[in-house]
């Protein structure tokens, strides 16, 4: 899409070929920000720029930070409570997840992880139901850590939007792979909008923690200019 197409919450998708789409037989993925109504019509419930991947892979990107769980989605999360068997981790929605003692690989009732208030951990969320409370675990569908875990060190935890992440993500991001040339260092995306990066120095990561901050609100195009001003401060150090 050469143009860029805004929308706004309940504004029906206007496409040249939106008819041809929409025949049967013809697979239309709609991703977050669009629905299909009762007659057909595929509108927006949220504002944003619409984007497309091919085939026929349609969402909306918005400045949205607040969180809402999807099932199989990777957050990063924050414990703030522990009880007998489980902990409480703010995954940025409206209702705190819950993280069993056993969720871990290798986890038993004698082995335990040893989690602490104000701990963060990369986890998956295993029940996403808007009726009931998120839960999270630590382990993928094989039960092995596969990364997931405490992310221990000394690191920053970077708040962005959830598009952001999502640009984050994508294979083959400049931004990602420009600034691991520039400053070696662990990056960890959650896509609830979480950010967390480690790198050997001090300096170094808080310099990169400043550019991923800076980059938020800006197209991948423009990031550039901030890998070459993270090299000159780089370079004074």
């Amino acid at each position: 899409m050469a143009n860029v197409v805004v929308l706004m919450p309940g504004e029906a998708l206007q496409l040249p070929n939106n008819e041809a789409l929409l025949t049967p037989g013809k697979e239309l993925v709609l991703g977050p920000g669009l629905r299909r109504d009762d007659g057909g019509t595929v509108v927006a419930t949220k504002a944003g720029v619409l984007r497309r991947r091919e085939p026929n892979v349609y969402w909306i990107d918005s400045h949205q930070k607040r969180y809402v769980p999807v099932r199989g989605e990777m957050v990063i999360g924050i414990v703030t409570a522990k009880s007998i068997d489980l902990f409480k981790v703010d995954i940025g929605c409206s209702e705190h997840a819950n993280l069993s003692y056993l969720a871990f690989e290798g986890a038993t009732k004698r082995n335990r992880p040893n989690l602490q208030v104000g701990d963060l951990v990369f986890t998956r969320l295993l029940v996403a139901n808007k009726d009931m409370e998120p839960e999270v675990v630590c382990v993928d569908s094989a039960g092995r850590a596969n990364g997931l875990g405490q992310l221990s060190g000394d690191g920053f935890l970077i708040h962005t939007s959830l598009e952001f992440c999502r640009r984050l993500l994508t294979p083959g991001c400049p931004l990602i792979a420009s600034l691991s040339a520039v400053c070696p260092c662990e990056i960890t995306v959650g896509l609830n909008g979480r950010v967390w990066l480690r790198a050997q120095a001090l300096r170094p990561a808080a310099v990169a923690a400043a550019l991923l901050e800076r980059s938020n609100c800006i197209e991948t195009e423009q990031m550039n200019s901030q890998l070459h001003n993270l090299t000159d401060c780089l370079a004074n150090f």
